[in-house]
């Protein structure tokens, strides 16, 4: 599946794990890379290696807020929302094409049992 994903998404020169990252970043208030992390189910070392690729190429920003020195937070950045934005119809196009392929009852019923496996 997420093979499927990445294939859709080269084109904008993301995969479906990045693309999922910078989703997660897609609010108001910048997250924690701890909240993001468990958002994801990724540690935060794992998370942190897939950042920094995303952050080279100016699609988000790593600030270390005033109020916890300890603490980073991630933001999109206005390249990073731009590529979100251009990204997502294709995204939802495939997961269109994804339930076509195995029927949309069977897609609700293998979404809800790969959210119990996880």
């Amino acid at each position: 599946m997420a093979r499927h994903f990445d294939d859709a998404l080269r084109p904008h020169g993301l995969t479906s794990g990045q693309f999922s990252l910078l989703m997660s970043l897609n609010r108001p208030d910048a997250p924690t890379i701890t909240s993001v992390a468990n958002l994801l189910a990724m540690d935060r070392t794992t998370l942190t290696a897939n950042i920094k690729p995303l952050e080279r190429r100016g699609l988000l920003t790593v600030t270390i807020p005033e109020s916890d020195k300890r603490s980073r937070c991630l933001s999109l950045t206005d390249e990073g929302r731009t590529l979100l934005a251009e990204a997502f119809p294709t995204w939802e196009a495939t997961h269109k094409e994804v339930d076509d392929m195995i029927g949309n009852s069977d897609a609700h019923r293998l979404r809800a049992n790969l959210v119990k496996l996880s």
